[in-house]
């Protein structure tokens, strides 16, 4: 019996520091929609150069782009329009948009298209970002999607709308 123990302690404090590597590594983000209702999910993963973003949102206007973006400020507030994300996580003080002179943000991602089911389903890598706290981490951040797509040059958000989506990256 002592022997059992002693090896599920060992097995204990070896998984310890790997689950806390993993909660390093990855990232979970649960959206709300301008109504308050959870419609969707984001698992962020670190990789060596970059994040890679896995998306789905449900409930949207089907069979159209719509941008998604990384906010500055890890708060969404659906009562006012996600405003209190704060615009495009910038870190580089550059323009908005991939094709602008002194661009892209680096929230910018790329605009992903809703299928005909109203859900948007998407995987993204993004080397424009970082999964810690460090000046390019995104953890602790907001991802947002709007309601248009986004123009890839008009500062400062490519004219994507509404912001009708809002997930905090914890």
């Amino acid at each position: 019996m002592w022997k059992i123990l002693t090896l599920a302690t060992m097995a204990g404090a070896l998984a310890t520091p790997a689950l806390a590597q993993q909660a390093k590594t990855t990232a979970e983000a649960n959206f709300v929609d301008l109504k308050g209702k959870e419609t969707g999910r984001a698992h962020l993963t670190a990789g060596n150069d970059g994040v890679l973003f896995e998306v789905e949102i449900s409930g949207l206007e089907p069979r159209k782009w719509v941008a998604l973006h990384v906010h500055e400020t890890g708060k969404c507030d659906h009562e006012h329009g996600n405003k209190a994300a704060g615009g495009h996580f910038n870190p580089d003080k550059k323009e908005h948009g991939f094709i602008a002179a002194n661009g892209p943000h680096a929230g910018d991602l790329p605009n992903q298209y809703v299928a005909d089911d109203g859900v948007l389903r998407a995987q993204i890598y993004s080397t424009m970002v970082r999964l810690d706290d460090a000046e390019r981490g995104i953890r602790g951040r907001a991802l947002i999607a709007h309601a248009g797509s986004d123009d890839y040059r008009t500062d400062p958000a490519g004219g994507a709308g509404d912001r009708i989506a809002c997930a905090v990256i914890k």
